[in-house]
């Protein structure tokens, strides 16, 4: 038996849910409303007693954390290889992964919130949401969240995110221009890592990342899109956010 608790295809939850939809692996899904603070309630809690998700349940095992997730995914399904055989293209792969999990991820987290989801979590009752967040287990999720729901982001905070994003994009940009994809010549786990945190740039990012600045991103993102299994994890969404890939349908 193999359970995903999730929320939309995107950003966390979509590199496991893409990973696996890549391996043709059927798995029981089970979502979870991220802004209603479902992933923080005692049912899900007793999974993941850190309250973060995805979560990937494998028999007896419970996997948390994304990226290392689908390189489990990779090594204990059959299907098409998501890592490079080579020892260079693997190295290539995993630095990508780490400089999108570690440096454009928080950034790129803190711009989403501020812009797109903080304003409509704040329509919510104030004394509710703080009860929520306070009810958080891990006390750094609870300073995250508190900063996101009520708008505390500083406006240098804020500065050095989109200094990050931009220097990201142009980083990106020139690695695509000598490699079809982020291992070098294959599609990879890399290249799922990335989609899933940078599917949306060019919507929240439009003057920096669009088809005449950034032509290589702009293809990446429209060549992994129109995979099949990108088409089958997207149609999962409930909300806007999933429904924000549809910019990147070829007009």
């Amino acid at each position: 038996m193999l359970t995903l608790y999730h929320w939309e295809p995107n950003a966390n939850s979509g590199k496991p849910m893409l990973a696996l939809a890549e391996k043709g692996v059927e798995y029981e899904s089970r979502y979870l409303d991220l802004l209603n603070f479902d992933q923080h309630q005692p049912e899900y809690l007793r999974i993941n007693p850190d309250g973060t998700i995805p979560a990937l349940v494998h028999g007896d095992r419970v996997l948390t954390e994304s990226t290392p997730m689908m390189e489990y995914i990779d090594e204990q399904f059959d299907g098409p290889a998501l890592r490079p055989k080579d020892a260079a293209s693997r190295w290539r792969m995993r630095w990508w992964m780490r400089f999108f999990d570690a440096y454009l991820a928080p950034s790129l987290s803190m711009i989403g919130w501020s812009v797109f989801v903080g304003p409509a979590v704040r329509q919510r009752d104030q004394k509710e949401l703080a009860a929520a967040i306070e009810r958080i287990p891990l006390p750094s999720r609870r300073v995250a969240w508190r900063k996101a729901v009520f708008n505390e982001f500083t406006a240098d905070e804020l500065e050095e995110s989109r200094r990050r994003v931009m220097f990201g994009i142009d980083v990106l940009e020139a690695h695509l221009t000598a490699h079809p994809w982020i291992a070098g010549e294959s599609y990879s786990l890399g290249d799922i890592n990335g989609f899933n945190l940078g599917y949306a740039l060019p919507l929240s990012q439009p003057q920096h990342c669009n088809d005449a600045l950034t032509p290589r991103i702009m293809e990446w993102l429209r060549r992994i899109y129109e995979r099949p299994a990108a088409r089958q994890t997207w149609a999962k969404g409930r909300t806007q956010l999933a429904s924000r890939i549809g910019m990147l349908e070829r007009r």
